[in-house]
């Protein structure tokens, strides 16, 4: 997840009755701190884990495939809850969702730091990728109810960089605490530390926090989310499980199967009209609608796919400690930190080249780690860090703008629903990045080593972003449109 997500939810948070509550509400401040602490908490843990799993693999005897599941079933989860998760804060209150959430994802994370096995540990990082999907909407849409004006611009700028920070702070962070190992922890404390987090933010939760609603919310069509959620895991599941199992025909029919599930719920919904449906067909014949989306699913993917991979390679290809991997990782975010000053500037200006710009730039980071990996084991520091810089560059080049692009496209009456497809798509992507890169890099590993494994992976996500760039072409690109979608 990153900073983008945020503000794909702005949108659908917007009603007429929220603008009241910035003025009434004197602690709106303290309740922010609180709010975007809990986000933090819920982003970090998408990147801590990467730094452990080297670490997991050997202290639970976990093989290739289930080592993929431990990141994919907690993003798996967070995109089949999330647009459900936001429907039910806006019709029961958002705070009281917060806090059942926040609380969750405090015991979810003591079962996965109290895992006696890698199956335990699976199903109790899908758990808490519910749990985290029943924080997210509610913070933002929150942040968006209690402020307005230029407070309100404030606030998600501070929020931004906080965001945009967090999977540098949670590589680092998670190296630190393996390498700390307290009390004999090992790789365990890296969930185990969001136990006393978890405590203390629904303690001041409950205090700070103000309640909000959003006016004639409907309550979600639980159908439609079944449908939703199983298409989804019935793609990821033989991208995850196919090369352990040789690629049996259920594996393809599985996969089919989840794409018609997905394809035939939009028509439905768009059928049965409204603008609550949780996928508008209409919404998808939209053509810069539907680049934004494959992009995201490409670029997204492609990092997180791309920093699985990596982490693997540098402390089993070469033999880094989880410390040493973790600071290395850290060049990512500081490549982002230019860029971060001038995406809005370059986004209003240029549209949709600055998308195409940030993809090639992940397109060159990606080739540029290329003599890194065939020079396995062998690869210095100092030849992984241009590519890493330029990674960081590349992404934050695409996933903001793309953000504003997406919305720029799409109707008024859509908001709501396109904002949370997009969130939804994110971490989509997520999963089918570690699915799909997983499993090439495995394949790879099974027959050539870690040289192979790595260069493999790089190859192919290098070859997905410059396609990216090509279809940079359907996106929105008038000037009139992005001053829109800025204003609103």
């Amino acid at each position: 997840m990153s900073a983008d997500h945020a503000f794909a939810q702005t949108p659908a948070s917007a009603a007429p009755g929220h603008e009241q509550t910035s003025r009434r509400h004197p602690q709106r401040w303290y309740a922010a701190i609180v709010l975007i602490a809990a986000f933090l908490m819920d982003l970090i843990d998408v990147t801590i884990v990467n730094v452990a799993l080297p670490s997991i693999q050997h202290g639970l005897r976990a093989d290739p495939t289930e080592l993929e599941w431990v990141s994919a079933a907690y993003l798996l989860a967070f995109a089949a809850a999330l647009i459900a998760a936001a429907r039910l804060g806006d019709q029961y209150g958002r705070k009281r969702l917060f806090l059942v959430s926040v609380a969750a994802f405090g015991l979810t994370s003591l079962c996965c730091g109290l895992a006696p096995s890698i199956t335990v540990l699976i199903v109790a990082r899908a758990v808490q990728g519910l749990a985290a999907a029943g924080i997210a909407p509610q913070v933002l849409s929150t942040l968006y109810g209690i402020f307005d004006g230029k407070e309100r611009a404030s606030v998600f700028g501070v929020f931004g960089i906080v965001a945009g920070l967090a999977q540098g702070l949670g590589l680092l962070l998670g190296a630190i605490l393996i390498a700390a190992d307290l009390a004999g922890s090992g790789w365990r404390v890296v969930f185990l530390v969001n136990v006393p987090v978890a405590a203390v933010l629904v303690v001041l939760g409950a205090r700070l926090v103000p309640e909000t609603r959003e006016p004639g919310a409907t309550r979600p069509n639980v159908a439609a989310v079944a449908v939703l959620s199983v298409g989804l895991v019935a793609v990821i599941v033989p991208l995850l499980e196919g090369r352990r199992l040789r690629w049996p025909a259920w594996g393809w029919l599985c996969l089919l199967g989840g794409v018609l599930a997905v394809v035939l719920l939009g028509f439905v919904e768009t059928r049965k009209g409204g603008q609550q449906a949780l996928l508008p067909a209409d919404l998808f014949r939209i053509r810069s609608v539907s680049a934004a989306l494959l992009i995201q699913l490409f670029a997204f993917g492609g990092f997180t796919g791309l920093l699985l991979t990596l982490t693997l390679w540098m402390q089993n290809g070469l033999g880094y400690s989880p410390l040493h991997a973790g600071l290395v990782t850290i060049a990512f975010p500081l490549g982002a930190l230019p860029t971060a000053l001038l995406v809005t500037r370059l986004t209003m200006r240029f549209g949709r080249a600055t998308v195409a710009a940030g993809c090639l730039l992940f397109t060159l980071g990606t080739l540029a780690l290329l003599p890194a990996g065939y020079a396995t084991p062998h690869a210095s520091v100092w030849s992984l860090l241009p590519g890493l810089l330029l990674l960081g560059a590349g992404l934050n080049l695409i996933m903001p703008p793309l953000t504003t692009l997406y919305m720029a496209a799409v109707p008024a009456h859509h908001a709501a629903s396109a904002s949370g497809i997009l969130s939804t798509g994110q971490q989509f992507a997520g999963a089918l990045g570690v699915a799909t890169l997983g499993s090439i890099f495995f394949a790879a590993l099974d027959t050539g080593g870690y040289r192979a494994a790595f260069t493999t992976a790089a190859v192919v996500t290098a070859a997905t972003l410059a396609g990216s760039a090509l279809l940079c072409l359907a996106l929105p690109n008038s000037n009139q449109s992005l001053t829109r979608v800025n204003a609103h």
